[in-house]
């Protein structure tokens, strides 16, 4: 068993929020394990890039980017990841969890002008 830990960023003075659950994840190999990013904006916004980034060499694991008023495009994610978009809530699944996929996720999230 090994951990999936989770930095939880606040970024901004109101204007957008991020944060993460669960904190820390105990996952057994073979394991489905799904973290969550929650995004706020304070402002009407027009265009968010959402990434999931892995610690290790700080490796953009999924990204896509989100218009306020169309429909989520898929996200490109390496293999065994998935992303999926509910307002205001980012999912990142993995399938089928390994030795080396142990380590801090977080979701970076950039407010576009």
């Amino acid at each position: 068993m090994w951990g999936l830990g989770v930095l939880i960023p606040l970024l901004g003075v109101g204007a957008l929020q991020v944060s993460q659950d669960p904190g820390e994840v105990q996952v057994t190999a073979g394991d489905e394990v799904a973290l969550g990013c929650h995004v706020l904006v304070a402002e009407p916004w027009d265009l968010l890039r959402l990434e999931w980034v892995k610690d290790t060499g700080h490796r953009v694991l999924c990204a896509t980017r989100l218009r306020h008023a169309a429909p989520a495009t898929p996200a490109h994610c390496v293999p065994r990841l998935r992303m999926a978009w509910h307002p205001p809530r980012a999912t990142l699944s993995l399938r089928q969890a390994r030795g080396d996929d142990a380590g801090c996720y977080f979701c970076r999230v950039t407010l576009e002008i």
